[in-house]
């Protein structure tokens, strides 16, 4: 399905998960020398919360609950494309257990591969290592991680 677009923008939706050790979980993009956060196209019907839901279930394996989620908003990514994204913050979960099941086909060898190939807790002082620098920017400077993480502690449960 086609990602919904909202006016003449596109509209990606994530979530930035965190956890008590001031870790972001990110996903490394098959085929690409950086790494990304679960997220994706809003599809026409979906609100933003949905989209992100669904994404990260597909690209993660994680069912996150609705009523963890804290939104961070909507920001300016791209030419054509806004970044609606919100937090979460959870347990320390063993990265090696999470599987991604959205699929591409690769262009040069016709196989499906999936949209992401490792998965990885990161310092958030490592994002503009890690990530490209559009979402670096945005998870650096305009949604400030450490102020998130003190958010989502006194006001967001703890999914198990």
């Amino acid at each position: 399905m086609a990602a919904f677009e909202w006016g003449s923008r596109r509209l990606s939706c994530g979530i930035v998960i965190v956890n008590d050790a001031a870790e972001l979980l990110l996903c490394h993009v098959t085929g690409q020398d950086h790494w990304d956060l679960p997220k994706g196209g809003a599809h026409a019907g979906e609100s933003p919360r949905e989209a992100a839901l669904r994404e990260t279930r597909e690209e993660t394996g994680l069912a996150l609950a609705d009523a963890a989620l804290l939104d961070l908003g909507r920001f300016a990514y791209t030419a054509r494309t806004d970044l609606h994204l919100f937090a979460t913050l959870q347990p320390r979960l063993d990265p090696q257990g999470l599987r991604c099941e959205s699929r591409f086909t690769c262009p040069t060898s016709g196989r499906k591969l999936p949209e992401m190939d490792a998965f990885g807790w990161f310092a958030f002082d490592a994002v503009a290592v890690q990530c490209r620098p559009k979402l670096a920017s945005v998870l650096v400077s305009r949604v400030d991680l450490p102020r998130v993480l003190q958010q989502l502690r006194r006001h967001a449960p703890v999914a198990a």
